[in-house]
């Protein structure tokens, strides 16, 4: 059953979710931190719309790349590399002043090779230190999407850093998911999880000015996505997965 939350009595866009008042930081009235973990530019836009309707609402987010993508591949002519990274970072960078953000962080670790970092701990390390005052995390789901490593690695560095936090510091976690049966009949999405709907208990809903940030923000992403693509996935993915709110589970 998708449940509706208030934070301090009010409802707002956090729909399904409530959050207790002693373990909130909060920052204003009705503000909350919510910390956005992604592997790369442009992860963000598979629950844009839910980010801008989580801003306007008042609430300070923030978005977190572990990697800038400097590998690409994406659609664009660039070579691999930093001339890439650079790039990616200020279409990030567009892309979260799209959706209104607090901040878009960029933690430098290397497309592809986040593996590298998880022995040595480094990578925990800096994803806690991003989210050492998150009130709600938002990341992927252990399926990473469609299978994506680094996807994968940076949800379960999440999840591991939440569950070893206090109940009083610890932050809700929700993974994005996709309901079973809402996949839009396009080849490139065949191999993308899916989750059985009874799981994705928490929705963020979003407005018709929400999706509109949303999709400015995908037209920020011009080294992965051509122009069809950026036109039309916001109003693909509104018709067909999420319907007016973005899906997510409670990690516990």
């Amino acid at each position: 059953m998708i449940r509706t939350i208030a934070l301090l009595g009010a409802p707002i866009a956090l729909a399904g979710l409530a959050l207790p008042q002693a373990a909130a930081k909060s920052v204003g009235p009705l503000t909350y931190q919510v910390v956005v973990i992604a592997a790369h530019p442009d992860d963000e836009l598979f629950m844009a719309p839910a980010i801008a309707a989580l801003v306007r609402e008042g609430n300070a987010v923030t978005i977190v790349h572990a990697t800038p993508g400097d590998a690409g591949p994406g659609v664009s002519d660039l070579p691999k590399g930093e001339r890439l990274a650079k790039v990616r970072r200020a279409e990030a960078d567009c892309a979260g002043k799209a959706l209104g953000t607090a901040e878009v962080v960029n933690l430098g670790f290397g497309d592809g090779r986040l593996a590298e970092h998880v022995r040595d701990g480094s990578l925990r390390k800096a994803l806690g230190e991003a989210m050492v005052r998150a009130d709600l995390v938002l990341t992927w789901g252990p399926d990473g999407g469609y299978g994506h490593a680094d996807h994968r690695l940076v949800s379960a560095l999440a999840t591991q850093i939440v569950q070893a936090r206090p109940a009083a510091a610890r932050p809700r976690l929700l993974y994005v998911g996709i309901p079973d049966g809402t996949l839009p009949p396009l080849p490139q999405m065949a191999d993308w999880a899916t989750s059985d709907p009874a799981l994705l208990t928490e929705t963020i809903a979003y407005t018709p000015a929400d999706l509109a940030a949303a999709t400015k923000a995908a037209q920020c992403h011009e080294t992965q996505f051509d122009a069809f693509s950026r036109d039309g996935m916001m109003a693909m993915f509104d018709g067909t997965i999420w319907r007016g709110k973005v899906h997510f589970r409670p990690a516990f």
